[in-house]
């Protein structure tokens, strides 16, 4: 079972390090790609590597606590699994400043008016999903993950996405 911990002091680093438009992150002039339910279910269904969809907005002190430790994870994890953000109900100046400030390098797009959720049965932020190759989805997450969750989840569809 492959093990995910959170360690305070390398996850500040980390962030220290990645600056504000280091990796893969959007830099912050650039507008986040916009998305809706059709586009993220049709990518749902045709992926062939487990899908993390989270959910945030920059306005929300909840999504600011895990987004370090979603960018540690997909650090980790992200040959294996995909990571997708998806800013809902906000403005893209918000959602730049908000990638810029936590080094997000993960994939992230812009669904201000909220369809995302609304498709996959969600409501408010933040949200996590995890889906198996193909778009089933494993386990959903209404409010903060914390580390335990996100590691089990993440044992979880790592062992899917090996046929166990």
């Amino acid at each position: 079972m492959r093990t995910f911990c959170l360690v305070v002091a390398s996850t500040v680093a980390a962030v220290a390090l990645t600056g504000c438009g280091a990796g893969d992150s959007q830099p912050i002039g650039s507008p986040l790609p916009p998305t809706d339910a059709a586009e993220v279910l049709a990518l749902l269904e045709s992926t062939t590597q487990p899908v993390i969809i989270n959910v945030w907005a920059s306005w929300c002190i909840p999504c600011r606590s895990e987004a370090p430790l979603l960018e540690r994870a997909h650090a980790q994890f992200g040959d294996d699994v995909r990571f997708l953000g998806v800013n809902v109900a906000d403005t893209q100046d918000g959602a730049r400043r908000f990638i810029a400030e936590f080094g997000l390098s993960f994939e992230n797009l812009f669904d201000a008016p909220r369809s995302v959720p609304a498709a996959l049965g969600g409501s408010g932020v933040p949200l996590t999903y995890f889906f198996a190759p193909g778009g089933e989805l494993v386990h959903f997450q209404p409010g903060v993950i914390d580390e335990r969750t996100l590691a089990l989840q993440l044992d979880e569809l790592l062992q899917r996405r090996g046929g166990s």
